[in-house]
């Protein structure tokens, strides 16, 4: 099919240079072997089909952005499922990759209620997991407005300190997390999820010499084991491990 173009496209340039510009006929051989040259140096060199030739883009991992969602009903002050019409579409949408078209329906949530602290940190989680885990300046923000619309909400802490850590911000998640347990009530019912994943960073920052900066443990924080108390911890945000070998590539209520 692309040769067929190129084919068209030269005859469509040799007749307009005929006809249109009148090239005297002396010229006509020299117009022809020019575009003949160039036809060969495309077939020599040209790869339409490298990395760089515009692509319909991937969706984004089912399953990493299904967790996201999941985690997000976990690591949460209210056990209802969110009710909002715009978040409920947008979390189908995510569980199948879309997470770029999930945050444009929650763009619709938020401009009807800017203070819809779960369409905000849906959006934030989004953002990241369409990002590959990169918390960009988009994500960032609706993290910082969903913690503005509910400042007692855990999920805004927490995701924004899992994208921290995703991002290299070690750290700045550590100091997010231990805050978010000093503040938390002792039955918290996230509590054991962010106290394993606040372990396994320790164990990363302090296999890699910073811990001197560091945040000191909370008091009453279980660590991995602390997990085991929460049905399906271990599960909720695999991406977390990451900091245990390096920051990984992989982004909702409060």
């Amino acid at each position: 099919m692309t040769w067929i173009v190129i084919a068209v496209l030269a005859l469509l340039v040799f007749l307009l240079a005929i006809f249109l510009f009148k090239v005297p006929a002396g010229a006509r051989e020299a117009l022809a072997a020019t575009l003949l040259l160039g036809i060969a140096g495309y077939a020599l060199q040209g790869s339409p089909g490298q990395v760089g030739s515009p692509k319909a883009a991937a969706p984004d991992s089912p399953e990493a952005s299904a967790l996201l969602v999941d985690a997000r009903a976990q690591i949460s002050n209210s056990t209802i499922p969110p009710t909002n019409r715009w978040v409920i579409i947008a979390d189908g949408l995510s569980r199948n990759g879309q997470n770029a078209a999930a945050a444009q329906i929650l763009r619709s949530a938020v401009d009807e209620d800017p203070k819809n602290a779960e369409a905000w940190l849906a959006m934030a989680n989004g953002l990241v997991a369409h990002a590959d885990g990169t918390l960009t300046p988009a994500a960032r923000y609706a993290y910082e407005r969903a913690a503005k619309a509910d400042d007692k909400a855990p999920g805004p802490p927490f995701f924004l300190g899992l994208a921290q850590a995703q991002s290299g911000e070690f750290l700045e998640a550590r100091k997010l997390w231990a805050g978010l347990l000093e503040d938390a009530k002792p039955d918290a019912r996230w509590r054991p999820v962010v106290e394993a994943e606040l372990a396994r960073l320790d164990a990363f920052i302090e296999a890699n010499g910073m811990r001197g900066e560091a945040a000191p443990t909370p008091a009453g924080a279980g660590g991995a084991a602390g997990a085991d108390k929460m049905s399906g911890a271990n599960e909720v945000t695999p991406s977390v491990a990451g900091p245990a070998t390096g920051p990984s590539r992989g982004e909702g209520g409060s």
